[in-house]
């Protein structure tokens, strides 16, 4: 794609101003004998993802180190932790793999995944160890989740994590709406005609659905992706390009209409700094009905125990649905129902000198005791049906994740393009919400999008 090498010259470029990540790759493994391997996350003990960090450092590597030594195999494992905005732990790393250096293995979020791949910076792990299809892992990752480590057709590295967006309502208002208690809506007619039951109560916003530049990403991935979805369309096609001004992209763009054009929704929500933040509290507070997230908003905005907008009824209080497709059917590739995930996969350095080593350490990181051990007390999602189904066996709301959304979730393209792609389709949703036309809406949004990915966009 003509664009994304253009932006990866630029980005080749800018690195040059970076520092580099200090000590990474396996340079030489001494006199000793000892093979060195090095893991570098964007997780520190203490700061960012400080639980990965203590996990990686406390757990992982003494027991891969034990294991090989039992194999016969000396081997030290060097963790190099991060804690810097995530653009600049991506930019810091790009640089060292420039340099035909780097760790051993690394973590990527997922969207960069393209990036890397077309710069040589990972490779598919057919070119990168001979017996990676006979990993026992890749039985208990569904083939949904595996697309998230996929580029153009091919495996590079493992899912660290994952997670689904769905439909939460309160089920108390919907009770005094005189709404099913265990709703679950097969249509977006279904979703408006339970909003407007909802409008009936004094005080309460039907539905909260992210919309406009404020929310960010937010309004891509809990808003216009699985809902182009829901229409039967993805937002980037391999051999096709970019999703224009599609039917599919006037019909999501319409349902925001009807939406915000019918007071069903709360437009100033969507132009505060803290709209997102305000909505999880103005949900927890019995203020809006329903509202599209991700599996987080149960982990940790309305958990009781530790969430930032806490609610001791969850568990009663709190219900959850599939997203459905526009009708039944009417989904990509003719499903009912849809749904969106990110997170972040883990690699092996094509430069590594110890690529098969480096690769047993990435599958032992993605074994079922040591992804158990890595969640620890907080339940949450991983990659791993297995895994999930042992630490996620007492919470409903994320075994519902795990066996019914993520079989059917799709991922955003890996491409670095992606982000400005992503900001156009939020500037689409806010000038429907402030009154323009869907269809005009769509128009401007493809005008610009010819411009971003260099005319790359599907016929």
């Amino acid at each position: 794609m003509r664009v994304l090498t253009r932006r990866l010259v630029a980005l080749t470029g800018a690195l040059a101003l970076a520092g580099a990540v200090a000590g990474c790759g396996s340079d030489g493994d001494g006199d000793s004998g000892t093979i060195e391997l090095t893991i570098s996350m964007n997780a520190i003990s203490g700061g960012k993802n400080a639980a990965e960090a203590d996990w990686i450092e406390q757990w992982l590597i003494p027991r891969f180190e034990a294991a090989q030594e039992e194999a016969g195999v000396a081997v030290d494992v060097t963790f190099e932790p991060s804690g810097v905005d995530d653009e600049q732990y991506k930019s810091r790393l790009a640089l060292d793999l420039q340099s035909g250096s780097g760790p051993d293995v690394y973590a990527l979020d997922g969207i960069w995944l393209g990036e890397f791949a077309q710069a040589g910076y990972v490779q598919p792990l057919e070119e990168t160890t001979a017996d990676f299809a006979s990993w026992e892992g890749w039985e208990q990752i569904p083939e949904a989740v595996q697309q998230l480590a996929t580029f153009e057709g091919a495996l590079y590295g493992i899912p660290a994590g994952t997670d689904g967006r769905v439909l939460f309502y309160h089920r108390e208002l919907f009770a005094e709406a005189g709404l099913p208690t265990d709703w679950q809506p097969t249509s977006w007619a279904e979703i408006t005609e339970a909003a407007e039951a909802l409008a009936g109560i004094d005080g309460v916003t039907p539905v909260q659905l992210n919309a406009g530049t404020a929310m960010g990403e937010a309004t891509t991935m809990q808003g216009v992706l699985p809902l182009l979805a829901g229409a039967g369309e993805e937002v980037h096609s391999e051999g096709a390009g970019w999703t224009g001004a599609t039917d599919g992209l006037e019909r999501v763009l319409g349902l925001y209409a009807e939406i915000y054009g019918n007071g069903l929704g709360d437009p100033q929500l969507q132009q505060e700094t803290q709209g997102r933040d305000k909505s999880f509290e103005e949900f927890a507070a019995g203020e809006i009905g329903i509202l599209l997230e991700g599996d987080y908003f149960w982990r940790s905005v309305v958990n009781p125990n530790n969430g930032v907008a806490p609610m001791d009824n969850r568990d009663e209080a709190v219900g959850y649905a599939l997203i459905p497709a526009a009708e039944p059917g009417a989904g990509v590739g003719g499903a009912d129902f849809v749904s969106t995930s990110g997170g972040n996969v883990r690699v092996v350095n094509p430069a590594s000198e110890h690529a098969d080593l480096a690769w047993e350490l990435l599958t032992f990181m993605h074994s079922a005791e040591a992804l158990t051990a890595a969640v620890g007390d907080d339940p949450r999602i991983t990659a791993r049906v297995d895994v999930n189904e042992q630490v996620l066996g007492d919470d409903p709301m994320l075994t519902f994740v795990n066996e019914q959304v993520l079989p059917i979730t799709s991922f955003r393209p890996a491409l670095d393009v992606y982000p400005q792609v992503s900001v156009l389709l939020q500037e689409a949703t806010a000038a429907v919400v402030d009154g323009t036309d869907p269809g005009q809406a769509a128009a401007d949004y493809q005008e610009a999008l010819e411009e971003v990915v260099d005319g790359d966009v599907a016929p």
